[in-house]
C-alpha cells in the first residue's frame, strides 16, 4: 500500500508541448490537490514544456539519448536524474522514449503513463488510427502504471469518448486529448490523497487497503569492485541512520570518505585469508541475510546465535567478463571468478521477503528513495531481486562459457556447454504480425550492432524493420572498399550496388527493382550524405541505416515522418549464428565471405575466354552479393549493381527465370551471374544463356559439372569456379 502523503512529489517527463504537464501544474497551485510537480524532465532540448515548467519555477534536467552509448547507459542516467527529487510518483505527460528495466525497477508502481485508447484495445503509438480503421464507436484514454510491456501495465482509471461520424485522425485525436488531460488531473490527484495498492493487475485506491509490505532499512552489507558512487551512498545510507557493514577495499573506500562502517571481519570474528578469497562466506553474514523475519522461528534463531539481520545487500561482482576481454592469462581470468559475491547476492535475492538486493550503482538513486520512503515496498524487492538473479545468471554463464573453451581443450571449438545471457531491451509494438508479442533483446558478450543503434527519428522500430534492416545493414557491410548500399524487403535484396559516393550507389541499387523497393530498407555502409537524403526523400521508405549522417541530412529527412533514421555502430560480424529448432538450437560460424574460394584470384576458369579487368570487378561483385540472397539464389549483375535477383526459390531453375524476367531483356544481355550453389542440371545456366548472360560464377561441384561446362562453352559464355558455396535460408 502506497499511503497518502501531504502535498506528494511529482516529477514529470515531457517531450513536447507539456500541455498534460500545465494541467498539472495549474491543479497543484491548490494546497487541496495534494501534489506538487518538484521537477520535470525531458529527453531533448528547446522544447515548450521545458519553458512551461521555468515559468512556474519548477526545476528542470534534460537527458538526451545520443549523450550516452547505449541506451541503456541512457536508462540508468534517467533513472538516477529522476530519482534525485525523490518523487512519489513519476508521470510521463507526452515523453516519448520507452524507458527500460532500471528505470522501471526503481519506480514500480510509481509510474504513470496515458494512453489513447480504451486499453487493452488498440494499443502503440497510433491507437486512434487503429480504433477509426477498426470502426469501434467508443474508445478513449486509459491512465495506467507502466511494466516492461507495451501498453500492458495496470490500469487507473478510463474515460470514454464517442467516435462521430465524420472523426478523423486529428478530430478524434483531439477530443481524445481533451478528455485524457482531465482524467490525469483527476486521477493523480485522487491517488496522492488517498493512496493506492496494486493487487496483480488491479488498481485500488485507500487507506483501509493492504500493507505494501515497506521494510525500514535499518543495516546494510556493501561490498563491491565497482566503486562508482559508492561514497556518495554510503553518506546518505548514514545520513538515515543505517548501519554499514562492509569488507576489504569498500570498507577502506568508505572509512576514508569519513563514513562510518563496521568491518565484516569485527561481525564474523573472523579474518579474511586466501589472499580475501574467504571474507563473507560465515553463518554470521549468510544468517543475517537468509533469515525470513515473517517467520518467528527465524527471528528466534538470530537472537539465539547472535545474528543481526541485515536489510540491504548492496553487491556487485569482479569483472570477469572484462578480464577475459583484456587477453589475461588462464590463471588471471580464474582469479577474477568471483564466489561471495554470487552466495551473498542469491541469498539476498531468494529472501527478498526480507532483503533488498542492489547489483547496480544505476539503483542507488532508488536506495535514496527508498530511505526517504521508509523503505522499499515488496513488489520493489521483488523487482530487485529478479534483476540480481538475472546478473547472477548472467555472470554465471559468462564463467560456464569460458570454462567450457579454456578448461577443456578438446572441447574448445563446440564446447559441451554454451549459454546466453540476454538483457530486455524493449518491448515491440507486436512481432511478425500483429497476433504475435515481440521483444527485442541485446547479448552483451556479443559484438555490437543494430540492436545497439541510435534512433534519429521516426516511428518506433517493428520486428519487421529489425529485421530487415539487419539483413540491409550485413549486406551493405560486405562490401569495404566501395561506398555500397543495399535495399531490402521482406529480408531479400531489391537491389545492392556499389558506386563512386552513396548517392551513386543508391541510384543504381534501387534502379534494380523500383517497385519491390518501394516500402523497403535501405543500408549505406558510408554516411549519408545531403544528395542521398534528397533521393532517398522522394522514395516511400521505413528504414535507413546508416554509420552516421553529415550535416543537414537528418534535417532533409524528417519531413518524412514516419521514416526510421538509425545511427548503427561500426559494423563487427557476429562470430556465430543461431538458430532455434524444434528442442535444440543449431549454431553455426558466420558466413563472412571470407573462405578461399571468395578470392577471385582462386577462382578457376572452366569455359570460355579469361575475364578482363571490369567484367572480372562484376563477377566478383555479383559474388559477393549473391551471399544476401535466399537460396537458391542467382543474381544478375552490371556496372557493380545488380540488375536482376532470383531468389528463394525451390528449383534453381525458376530463379534463373526470375532473376531473368526481374532484368528485362535489355539488362540481362551483357550482364554476369552469380549463383550461390552449384548448377545440378544444364537448364538453370541455359535460361542466363538465353537471355544474353556473357560470363557465371559458381561453386561447381555437381556430378554434372562436365554438361554445365560444356553448355558454357558452346555458348562461348565466360564461367568460374569458387569450390565454395554460399547457401542462405
Amino acid at each position: 500500500m502506497t499511503e497518502p502523503a501531504s502535498a506528494a512529489r511529482i516529477v514529470v517527463l515531457v517531450s513536447g508541448s507539456g500541455s498534460n504537464l500545465q494541467a498539472l501544474l495549474d491543479a497543484s497551485t491548490d494546497p487541496a490537490y495534494g501534489a506538487r510537480v518538484v521537477a520535470v524532465g525531458a529527453d531533448r532540448e528547446g522544447i515548450a514544456g521545458l519553458d512551461r515548467a521555468a515559468a512556474a519555477g519548477v526545476p528542470t534536467f534534460v537527458e538526451r539519448l545520443k549523450d550516452h552509448p547505449t541506451r541503456e547507459e541512457w536508462d540508468r542516467a534517467l533513472t538516477a536524474r529522476v530519482a534525485e527529487h525523490r518523487p512519489d510518483l513519476v508521470v510521463s505527460a507526452g515523453f516519448l522514449k520507452l524507458v527500460g528495466p532500471h528505470f522501471l525497477a526503481a519506480f514500480a508502481d510509481r509510474y504513470l503513463n496515458t494512453h489513447n485508447t480504451l486499453l487493452p484495445a488498440f494499443p502503440g503509438i497510433h491507437g486512434p488510427r487503429d480504433a477509426l480503421a477498426y470502426g469501434v464507436k467508443i474508445t478513449g484514454a486509459t491512465l495506467f502504471f507502466v511494466d516492461a510491456g507495451m501498453d500492458t501495465g495496470p490500469i487507473v482509471a478510463q474515460v470514454a469518448v464517442p467516435v462521430l461520424d465524420d472523426d478523423d485522425e486529428e478530430t478524434l485525436t483531439e477530443r481524445i486529448k481533451e478528455a485524457e488531460r482531465r482524467q490525469l488531473v483527476e486521477q493523480v490527484g485522487r491517488l496522492v490523497r488517498q493512496g493506492w495498492t496494486i493487487t496483480g493487475r488491479k488498481v485500488t485506491t485507500g487507506v483501509s487497503t493492504p500493507d505494501d509490505g515497506r521494510r525500514p532499512i535499518r543495516r546494510a552489507l556493501v561490498s563491491v569492485y565497482d566503486k562508482s558512487g559508492l561514497v556518495e551512498l554510503a553518506r546518505a545510507l548514514h545520513d538515515a541512520g543505517v548501519e554499514i557493514v562492509s569488507t576489504g577495499s569498500t570498507a577502506s573506500t568508505i572509512a576514508g570518505a569519513g563514513v562510518p562502517v563496521t568491518a565484516v571481519e569485527t561481525v564474523t570474528g573472523f579474518p579474511e585469508i586466501l589472499d580475501g578469497r574467504v571474507k563473507t562466506l560465515h553463518p554470521k553474514i549468510h544468517g543475517g541475510l537468509l533469515a525470513d523475519l515473517r517467520k518467528e522461528s527465524h527471528a528466534a534463531q538470530l537472537d539465539e546465535h547472535g545474528i543481526a539481520g541485515i536489510d540491504l545487500l548492496v553487491s556487485n561482482l569482479y569483472p570477469f567478463q572484462a578480464t577475459v576481454a583484456s587477453g589475461a592469462s588462464v590463471d588471471e581470468c580464474v582469479e577474477q571468478i568471483d564466489i561471495g559475491g554470487p552466495a551473498m547476492v542469491r541469498a539476498a535475492a531468494k529472501n527478498h521477503a526480507s532483503v533488498a538486493v542492489v547489483t547496480d550503482p544505476a539503483a542507488y538513486a532508488a536506495v535514496v528513495t527508498a530511505l526517504g520512503a521508509g523503505g522499499f515496498t515488496l513488489a520493489q524487492r521483488r523487482a530487485l531481486a529478479a534483476r540480481a538473479f538475472a546478473d547472477i545468471a548472467e555472470y554465471d554463464i559468462a564463467v560456464a562459457n569460458w570454462c567450457a573453451a579454456q578448461l577443456d581443450p578438446e572441447q574448445a571449438d563446440w564446447p559441451v556447454f554454451a549459454g546466453l545471457g540476454l538483457r530486455a531491451q524493449r518491448a515491440l509494438r507486436y512481432g511478425e504480425n500483429p497476433h504475435q508479442q515481440a521483444a527485442l533483446y541485446t547479448d552483451p558478450d556479443a559484438p555490437v550492432g543494430l540492436a545497439q543503434a541510435e534512433q534519429l527519428h521516426g516511428k518506433e522500430m517493428s520486428y519487421n524493420n529489425y529485421v530487415d534492416a539487419d539483413a540491409a545493414w550485413r549486406a551493405a557491410n560486405d562490401f569495404t572498399d566501395q561506398p555500397a548500399v543495399a535495399v531490402i524487403k521482406h529480408a531479400n535484396p531489391c537491389g545492392i550496388a556499389v558506386g563512386g559516393d552513396v548517392a551513386d550507389a543508391h541510384r543504381k541499387a534501387h534502379a534494380c527493382d523500383p517497385v519491390s523497393a518501394y516500402g523497403g530498407v535501405i543500408a549505406v555502409n558510408r554516411p549519408v550524405t545531403v544528395e542521398l537524403a534528397k533521393q532517398v526523400a522522394e522514395i516511400f521508405t521505413e528504414v535507413l541505416v546508416a554509420p552516421e549522417f553529415e550535416a543537414g541530412a537528418v534535417e532533409v529527412l524528417q519531413a518524412k515522418k514516419n521514416l526510421r533514421l538509425l545511427r548503427a555502430p561500426a559494423w563487427a560480424p557476429p562470430p556465430a549464428e543461431w538458430r532455434q529448432v524444434g528442442g535444440g538450437v543449431l549454431v553455426q560460424t558466420a558466413d563472412r565471405v571470407d573462405a578461399p574460394g571468395d578470392d577471385p584470384a582462386a577462382w578457376r576458369l572452366v569455359a570460355g575466354e579469361p575475364a578482363d579487368d571490369d567484367l572480372l570487378r562484376d563477377l566478383a561483385f555479383a559474388w559477393r552479393a549473391v551471399r544476401s540472397v535466399k537460396s537458391n539464389a542467382i543474381l544478375l549483375a552490371a556496372d557493380g549493381a545488380t540488375v536482376g535477383v532470383g531468389m528463394g526459390q525451390v528449383n534453381r531453375v525458376d530463379s534463373a527465370h526470375l532473376a531473368v524476367n526481374r532484368a528485362g531483356a535489355d539488362r540481362a544481355r551483357g550482364a554476369v551471374a552469380a549463383s550461390d550453389a552449384f548448377f545440378p542440371f544444364a537448364d538453370g545456366l541455359r535460361v542466363l544463356i538465353d537471355a544474353g548472360v556473357r560470363a557465371v560464377v559458381q561453386p561447381g561441384g555437381s556430378i554434372r559439372d562436365d554438361e554445365v561446362i560444356a553448355a558454357a562453352t558452346e555458348a562461348g559464355v565466360t564461367m568460374y569456379l569458387t569450390d565454395t558455396r554460399h547457401f542462405f535460408h
